[in-house]
């Protein structure tokens, strides 16, 4: 049987490691504060410079680690674009060797060594960028890594709608049965990105029904803000019901690789949609 989905990071370097980089630029700050009240502007270009490549190269890391972290965290992902971590690295590299050439007068070759020793570390610490793409199953059926990425992504920012309005929501029964609804959806997820075979069609389902959930559950959320629930929640009890329940019957096709009887499955939202007017 398919994994289920969970939207969890993957147990890698922890990206807050990349603040220890911060540390490095510290011991600049008392000497850029000297220097401007001296009015040096030499010395001021020289400690800026090493402060900057120092805040620049812990930026670059900790977010080549939040790279790192989602690319592994998916069995299908695309390659990294840029190389965040190696560009931490080699700021930390360049402030390092200022720092220790122009601003403590080391020579230019004990300067070079202890940046290229700064990089290496780096790399060794926090580790290199992923490389290449990962593909898991979705190879076989003629669906590119990118087709299938942005599917669940967009199915992901729905279901993080579904989840934010239901916040606001303070109906035990419905925000109980709205969350289920979600971990459902994210179920789901977990069987296509498993087997991307069937995603167009899946992708239909997720998006009519996905839109559906949100829009009521946003509408239903505003106007309980508002204090004019009445008749509205009954209407919206049903309508979750009937999501609710097509999201378990869809979830149990993908697992036995039936078909998703669509057609049927959307026109039975859309007459509920109109017939408990909540959308």
């Amino acid at each position: 049987m398919p994994e289920v989905y969970q939207h969890k990071k993957h147990k890698v370097r922890w990206p807050g490691r990349a603040y220890l980089l911060y540390l490095l630029a510290m011991p600049l700050v008392p000497a850029l504060l000297i220097v401007m009240a001296l009015g040096d502007l030499s010395k001021l270009l020289i400690y800026g410079s090493a402060f900057a490549s120092f805040i620049a190269g812990a930026r670059f890391m900790r977010k080549g680690l939040v790279a790192e972290a989602e690319f592994h965290k998916r069995k299908i992902a695309s390659a990294v674009r840029r190389p965040l971590k190696t560009l931490g690295a080699i700021f930390t590299g360049v402030g390092t060797f200022i720092s220790s050439w122009l601003a403590i007068g080391h020579s230019l070759p004990f300067a070079a060594v202890i940046a290229a020793l700064a990089f290496a570390g780096c790399l060794l610490f926090y580790g290199r960028d992923p490389l290449g793409s990962k593909l898991g199953v979705a190879g076989g059926h003629g669906y590119t890594t990118e087709e299938i990425i942005a599917t669940l992504k967009e199915a992901e920012s729905k279901i993080f709608g579904i989840e934010s309005a239901r916040r606001d929501i303070r109906n035990p029964e419905l925000a109980q049965r709205l969350r289920r609804i979600a971990d459902r959806a994210k179920q789901i997820l977990g069987v296509i990105e498993d087997d991307p075979g069937d995603i167009r069609r899946a992708r239909k389902f997720l998006n009519v029904y996905l839109d559906g959930a949100k829009r009521v559950t946003e509408g239903y959320a505003q106007t309980h803000r508002a204090g004019h629930v009445g008749e509205l929640e009954d209407n919206f009890r049903n309508v979750l019901q009937t999501i609710e329940g097509v999201f378990e019957e869809q979830h149990q096709k993908l697992l036995e690789h039936d078909k998703l009887d669509l057609d049927v499955q959307i026109e039975v939202l859309s007459t509920q949609l109109k017939k408990e007017g909540v959308t």
